[in-house]
């Protein structure tokens, strides 16, 4: 760890594809320090060589829905780079079935990652947000604003889309701002267990990473809250 280097450290969960890696890949850019989680090992070891892994990032192979995982990953970005500016709750994914009619046995999984996850987060870093007066990035979904039939996981995306706004409301006396990024449909491996990507436009994962990172890089003093982001022809 490099003492005098106070360049911005963020800390995304589910960070070794998609959404998680186009915002890893922005930020590094930009001069930030970037640590990484995911549960595979070879996903994150492929992405950092990828990137020819440079010297500020780091992967951390952890579940994110389990607490020590999620403590231990920022207990290791602090001792790497010695301080913790953003957290990126991005880790999620989603069973594609309804209550009706799904499969009940991949819930409490998708529910404690997509739910439980960034809470855990929130708890393990708060403290080290406290000393930047960092932020504290949930990515949510369009889904978690507009009902749609029986969706179990835009029912997860509700509650994060609460989430957020009741950890704003406890933090923001700390100095630590909070952003929920909202995103419409996004061409990413999320669409995998789908079977096909959806019809119709879609983002990239560095269209939407562009508006995280953006959000990322408000002035100080400034908390953008809410940002909904969808790809032109999305009606819902």
């Amino acid at each position: 760890m490099s003492e005098s280097n106070q360049s911005p450290v963020a800390l995304i969960t589910g960070g070794g594809s998609g959404i998680g890696a186009a915002v890893a890949r922005q930020l590094l850019d930009a001069g930030h320090r970037v640590a990484v989680t995911g549960r595979g090992e070879q996903r994150l070891r492929g992405f950092a060589e990828e990137l020819g892994r440079p010297e500020g990032l780091l992967t951390i192979t952890g579940n994110a829905a389990e607490y020590d995982d999620v403590r231990g990953a920022v207990e290791a970005t602090l001792l790497e780079f010695g301080r913790l500016d953003t957290v990126v709750a991005n880790a999620g994914f989603a069973t594609h079935d309804s209550v009706a009619d799904g499969d009940p046995a991949g819930w409490p999984e998708m529910v404690l990652t997509n739910v439980l996850g960034p809470a855990l987060l929130v708890r393990a870093s708060i403290d080290a947000l406290k000393e930047t007066r960092g932020r504290i990035v949930l990515i949510g979904s369009v889904a978690g604003f507009v009902h749609t039939p029986g969706n179990i996981y835009g029912a997860t995306k509700w509650a994060v889309t609460g989430l957020a706004e009741n950890t704003r409301r406890q933090v923001t006396e700390f100095g630590v701002g909070v952003t929920l990024v909202a995103p419409g449909r996004v061409e990413t491996p999320f669409w995998d267990s789908y079977g096909s990507l959806p019809p119709g436009q879609l983002l990239t994962a560095d269209q939407l990473a562009d508006s995280i990172v953006w959000a990322i890089r408000q002035p100080e003093g400034v908390d953008v809250n809410t940002v909904v982001v969808r790809p032109i022809g999305q009606p819902n």
